[in-house]
């Protein structure tokens, strides 16, 4: 930023001072930060233990990660979940002023904070692309934007990871899952995706991103229609999980 550019954003922030998305107090922030430290202090961040695989989190003094009861028993076709926080509190606010109050431009904090954990789970990966979990366009009319896409977007900027839209898509509309039983969640998203033509995922280590992972079924659909296609690998991030 030059000089003049400073002092007009400072003299903007002193006349308009930038308020927190989330609890509506003025804070000090750098551009496109709209989540007060404050905010992010509360968040419940997901640390070891926990699942080796899809990254449930373990409240046990059993340090190591290992997996659990539902992995040892049922295929994923994911190689590694992983989410940033727990779906409580001030990050299940975020998201849903992110994802129904259309605040898009909590894109970039929550991107941020996805991004600084990514480092730390999948160390000495190279991913060849980012792909977001689609919606249906209905849905997508519906809503005006996809928040996984602003999210794998900011992502593919941040790490230099070429961005795949096109690839994977959305073959029909899908209920909620929540409050769905486990088998009706596996019937509601079996076949709700579908490779497009002009998918390049052969051979190739892909991270796959979306908001919140609850019962896994989601991303996990998701994964097995890549790596069905050829696909090397399959890795979902998210900003929260459902523990």
């Amino acid at each position: 930023m030059t000089t003049m550019g400073f002092i007009f954003k400072t003299i903007i922030d002193f006349i308009f001072p930038p308020t927190c998305a989330i609890c509506g107090k003025c804070f000090s922030a750098e551009k496109e930060v709209v989540i007060c430290p404050n905010c992010i202090s509360q968040i419940k961040y997901i640390e070891s233990p926990q699942c080796s695989q899809c990254g449930k989190p373990f409240y046990s003094e059993v340090a190591a990660d290992h997996h659990c009861g539902e992995c040892l028993t049922t295929r994923r076709y994911f190689n590694r979940a992983r989410a940033m926080g727990c779906y409580d509190g001030t990050l299940r606010k975020a998201i849903h002023l992110f994802k129904y109050k259309l605040k898009n431009n909590l894109a970039f904090s929550l991107a941020s904070l996805m991004a600084d954990r990514m480092q730390s789970f999948f160390v000495g990966v190279a991913y060849h692309l980012i792909i977001p979990v689609p919606l249906h366009p209905g849905r997508l009319r519906e809503r005006g934007f996809n928040q996984s896409l602003s999210l794998a977007r900011l992502l593919s900027t941040h790490y230099e990871i070429p961005l795949d839209r096109y690839s994977l898509t959305r073959g029909k509309i899908t209920k909620p899952q929540v409050g769905l039983s486990e088998r009706n969640r596996k019937d509601n998203m079996r076949g709700a995706f579908l490779l497009s033509e002009r998918s390049k995922v052969v051979d190739k280590n892909i991270l796959l991103v979306d908001d919140v992972y609850t019962s896994g079924n989601t991303v996990d659909e998701c994964s097995k229609v890549l790596i069905k296609a050829g696909a090397r690998k399959v890795d979902v991030l998210t900003l929260a999980r459902v523990s």
